[in-house]
């Protein structure tokens, strides 16, 4: 989640989630601080009136456009295009292939579900 308090942002992760969970949430929601301040600042609010934009099950379909703008700023920010590219000249990658998308999502440090959808993504550009 991300709310901001008397103008200040605060994100909040859930601390029994997988260090790579929790990253690639933090980097989703600097996402949309970066992107969606003014729709943040109108969302749900609690807590003495702070308002906040939670992961719900809207959000976990893909298709709210928020959301995908800010896995879309959250995977460049954890996986950017250019040094993947890099790794990615080196050697055709297979995104079947559970061994090289591992060794990609160990070195940048994000899940191997991550790393596939970014390599797909990228393999469409």
């Amino acid at each position: 989640m991300v709310y901001i308090k008397e103008g200040t942002p605060i994100i909040g992760v859930n601390s029994l989630h997988h260090p790579n969970r929790q990253r690639f949430t933090i980097a989703h929601e600097c996402g949309h601080l970066a992107l969606h301040k003014a729709e943040i600042t109108k969302e749900v609010h609690v807590d003495l009136g702070n308002p906040m934009l939670m992961r719900d099950t809207k959000s976990a379909t893909g298709t709210d456009r928020m959301e995908i703008e800010a896995n879309a700023f959250a995977a460049e920010l954890l996986m950017p295009a250019t040094l993947l590219r890099e790794q990615i000249a080196q050697g055709p990658i297979d995104i079947d292939d559970e061994g090289a998308v591992g060794a990609l999502a160990k070195m940048f440090r994000v899940s191997t579900s991550a790393m596939r959808l970014r390599l797909g993504n990228l393999m469409m550009m």
